[in-house]
């Protein structure tokens, strides 16, 4: 294990040693709604063992994808963050206290020419302590306003992070079958190679006997040697997406990962029943992107009133209390005596921002114009989501169409293939039908493997762009 890991890690343990201590002092309450893990509500505890020696099932996968991700860690981070300032506006609504405390070492000497009783010399150890109050009553609904911003960036983060989780748990889940995919390439490929080598054998046997050209042995061995090359591809292919699906797990690429091929049999069909507008009309209200972007105008209106608020008078409630040992003398040249000091005050502070330079001015209208901005971006939002519902839709229907096709093509050319090899052993056929015959069968097969692939990709990526992944997308 690399030394960046492992120091994540004991970070890690640290962080969830430290949670129960954090949310036990949490008076404001702020950070009751914060997930337990970067998965948020998809994965309870992130806690992996070693790699099992079965086959990799999509749920571990996604789970260590969420767990691990920066992307989740970083989306996390931001929520506990921006809790932690709600907690801040929420404490501008209690009284502040602070306490001080001074000791000093008091040494004064003063010598008068010729009046040597005039002078003085003094010594004394001097300690003062005080305790001050600041309450702030009224600010024409400034820190009301701070609340709301701080509340809406919540909401704000919390969606974002929701949309993160549905990017990398898509991301993770089409890893998963890309790589299902290269196995299942790379199965049909040797299927494809050892069907060639025996139509090779086979026309080989034909020339020796003297019934067949040495062209038929020639043409079956360049189609075994192109079969061979696309054998070695997909195995190229198949390292290459598991190093991709170790690294979403927050794996090493060399990882050795046993993933189950994809199913030529699997039962394929559009698994979402309302119509694609009533889709694109959901995401427009509830998609986690513009949930997001919503959060961010509504913090956006209440800075502007925040910002206008804090130009304008505030009422506090001030106090303090204090105490000191100063030593006191009746005058010039006399002794000092022993005593101690007290002072106490409480009353009501009225401040008026009077003059800012202009500045409160700009603030504000720079504040409306941050919030004209976020509209425009929530608007931009809503579009976008729509158009990715429609087009994911679209795709789903044509991939979805195009199993059944590759189901249907996979039949026909195995019927043609093994009439064609019937006809060739019995001698009535060709070598270039049986070679024909051998290529549209390999493109079946390789077909059929990608309409599945590209089927499953489909339909993660709608539930996704919908904002609709959840544990039962983890099967």
């Amino acid at each position: 294990m690399s030394a960046r890991k492992q120091v994540r890690r004991l970070a890690a343990i640290t962080l969830a040693v430290s949670a129960g201590t954090a949310h036990a002092i949490d008076v404001l309450r702020v950070e009751q709604g914060i997930s337990a893990t970067p998965a948020g509500a998809m994965v309870g505890v992130c806690a992996f063992g070693t790699l099992p020696a079965r086959p990799l099932q999509l749920r571990e996968v996604v789970e260590r994808a969420l767990c691990s991700n920066p992307k989740t860690r970083a989306r996390w981070a931001d929520v506990k963050a921006q809790a932690a300032a709600v907690g801040v506006a929420r404490a501008a609504y209690l009284p502040t206290l602070s306490a001080t405390w001074q000791g000093v070492r008091d040494k004064s000497r003063i010598d008068v020419d010729n009046h040597p009783l005039l002078g003085s010399d003094i010594a004394s150890t001097v300690h003062s302590e005080s305790v001050s109050l600041n309450w702030l009553l009224y600010d024409f609904g400034g820190r009301e306003a701070g609340l709301r911003n701080a509340r809406s960036l919540l909401e704000a983060a919390r969606a974002t992070q929701d949309a993160t989780l549905q990017e990398v748990f898509a991301a993770a889940a089409k890893d998963y079958y890309a790589a299902q995919t290269a196995v299942g390439a790379l199965a049909a490929a040797a299927e494809v190679e050892d069907m060639t080598r025996r139509s090779m054998i086979a026309a080989q046997a034909r020339v020796d006997k003297g019934i067949a050209p040495v062209t038929d042995a020639l043409q079956a061995q360049t189609q075994h040697e192109q079969v061979l090359f696309g054998l070695t591809k997909a195995e190229s292919e198949l390292r290459n997406a598991l190093g991709t699906l170790a690294s979403d797990m927050d794996l090493d690429p060399d990882a050795l990962l046993e993933v189950p091929p994809v199913t030529t049999d699997a039962i394929t069909s559009k698994t979402f029943g309302d119509s694609v507008e009533q889709m694109m009309a959901a995401v427009r209200a509830s998609h986690p992107s513009v949930r997001a972007a919503q959060a961010q105008y509504d913090a956006s209106l209440a800075k502007v009133t925040q910002t206008r608020a804090q130009g304008l008078p505030s009422v506090s409630l001030v106090g303090k209390y204090s105490r000191n040992n100063q030593p006191q003398s009746l005058g010039l040249g006399m002794p000092t005596y022993p005593a101690t000091g007290h002072d106490a005050y409480i009353g009501v502070q009225v401040s008026f921002p009077l003059f800012e330079g202009f500045g409160r001015y700009y603030q504000i209208h720079q504040a409306v114009a941050q919030a004209e901005r976020q509209e425009d971006v929530l608007d931009g939002t809503r579009r976008q989501v729509a158009l990715d519902v429609w087009r994911s839709y679209q795709t789903l229907t044509g991939a979805t169409r195009n199993t059944e096709n590759s189901a249907n093509l996979l039949a026909i050319a195995e019927r043609s293939w093994e009439g064609a090899r019937r006809r060739y052993n019995a001698g009535v056929g060709n070598i270039l039908e049986l070679l024909a015959t051998q290529t549209a069968l390999a493109n079946a097969k390789q077909r059929r493997i990608q309409a599945l692939a590209d089927w499953n990709d489909a339909r993660v990526d709608l539930a996704s762009k919908l904002g609709a992944l959840g544990h039962e997308d983890m099967q």
